[in-house]
């Protein structure tokens, strides 16, 4: 074996220590992270009721033999009782039912348009903000573009163009709420490119997608997480304003906003509490506990505030 190949044997056995290191540290730090998390009562809280929200929604069939759709003109406007949990609305459809399957709607919208911002924003913004050259600067421009204009507004004017429909719904949010996590994604990446293990994976001659979503990208996860969360938080609140104007999802599909769109008049307001109190109570529970859970995972995983 000449001294060249006992050279680069020695490179590769410390890169291999190097790596196992990596790992190990990564689990420590993991488990630290998980302690941390469950030890904060109010990320707990906020787990528990975003569980119970959630399955509620998804086994919605178990829970209620009502669909949220049948009309029952016998029970027009009925109270809360033992048939109906959260009584009727102005047709007599079951305002539980309503709840939960339109529960699975808004939720489908407003994770979709959160996921499919993030994975759009997180892989422009990483390579871009790693590249960077005049696609980082296509691309910051036309980020800004969109920053320019207030969100309510941007989704407003494409609802209008585009149409009313869950599909187009989920694709507004998706257009309108990748440019913020762009920008996270692209300012991780511009201070991260510059530490020596990034000079140490160019020296060695790795592929540029390699080092800029394998070895890069996992250090810059956790903020664009939290952002992720605040993300399904807002849309769920844009699409129960959106609906409650008439603008979101089509009025015969239950959605919690087009729960609320049926509360529009003083006299709902003032004598039928059981059409829109509910609804909004879960609407503000489902939020809040993603808004605490985003801050539990902020307060675990960002090392300037760790103990």
């Amino acid at each position: 074996m000449t001294f060249g190949e006992k050279r680069f044997h020695k490179k590769l056995d410390k890169i291999r220590r190097l790596e196992e290191e990596g790992v190990l540290a990564k689990k420590k730090k993991g488990s630290r992270a998980l302690s941390k998390f469950m030890s904060n009562k109010m990320a707990m809280l906020g787990l528990v009721i975003f569980t119970i929200i959630f399955l509620a929604c998804i086994f919605a069939p178990l829970l209620t033999s009502y669909r949220p759709e049948v009309v029952d003109l016998t029970n027009l406007m009925k109270p809360p009782s033992k048939d109906h949990i959260f009584g009727t609305d102005k047709v007599g459809r079951d305002l539980f039912a309503r709840v939960l399957y339109g529960g699975r709607v808004s939720i489908l919208v407003a994770g979709g348009g959160a996921l499919g911002g993030a994975l759009i924003g997180v892989l422009v913004g990483s390579f871009a903000g790693y590249r960077g050259g005049w696609l980082d600067k296509i691309t910051m421009r036309l980020s800004e573009v969109f920053m320019s204009f207030p969100q309510l507004i941007l989704v407003l004017v494409m609802v209008t163009i585009m149409g009313q429909s869950t599909r187009n719904i989920i694709i507004i949010f998706v257009i309108t709420g990748w440019s913020g996590i762009y920008r996270q994604a692209r300012a991780a990446m511009l201070s991260i490119r510059e530490e020596e293990y990034v000079q140490a994976l160019h020296a060695f001659g790795l592929n540029d997608m390699l080092i800029c979503f394998k070895h890069m990208l996992p250090n810059a996860l956790s903020p664009i997480i939290v952002n992720i969360t605040i993300n399904i938080a807002a849309f769920i609140l844009e699409e129960a304003s959106l609906s409650f104007l008439g603008l979101g999802v089509p009025m015969e599909v239950a959605t919690w906003g087009n729960i609320l769109n049926a509360s529009q008049d003083m006299y709902t307001l003032q004598n039928a509490w059981w059409i829109w109190l509910p609804v909004g109570v879960v609407i503000s529970l489902f939020v809040m506990s993603i808004n605490f859970v985003g801050d539990g995972v902020r307060d675990t995983t960002d090392s300037s505030i760790q103990g």
